[in-house]
């Protein structure tokens, strides 16, 4: 997989680098159409490569549809917020009710189910080989 990743970039490095090489010709890029620019002031034009007019709106074209993107999916994102915030509630209830209704409801009954205490174990090196008993199970 790391190899076709880096396959991929390679040839998109060398695509581009091909058109840049290829449309190095200087073009006039215009904010406003045939000269309404003048009634505004100032130069509203810029002379720029051909390849970095076409990378510079390939550019903003990926951004625009980021945007564009990330605003449709609002409504997503605020629905999935709310329903993990319920389920985190939900989970929190379930684990108070699980609580409560596991306890016993009577102390008797509470010390009865507590487990017994074992008596502590003879350490190995202690006993001679061969005169101890197996441990109960």
């Amino acid at each position: 997989m790391r190899f076709l990743r880096l396959f991929f970039i390679v040839l998109l490095a060398i695509i581009l680098v091909a058109v840049a090489l290829a449309n190095r010709d200087v073009v006039t890029l215009s904010a406003f159409p045939a000269n309404f620019g003048q009634y505004l002031g100032g130069r509203w034009s810029v002379d720029l490569p051909l390849f970095l007019v076409v990378f510079l709106a390939f550019a903003l074209g990926m951004l625009a549809g980021l945007v564009w993107e990330w605003l449709r999916e609002s409504s997503v994102r605020s629905a999935a917020r709310t329903h993990a915030f319920h389920a985190a509630r939900l989970e929190s209830e379930v684990g108070h009710l699980r609580e409560r209704h596991a306890a016993p409801k009577d102390e008797v009954l509470a010390i009865l189910d507590r487990p017994k205490a074992t008596a502590p174990a003879v350490p190995a090196a202690s006993a001679a080989p061969g005169t101890t008993l197996p441990a109960t199970r």
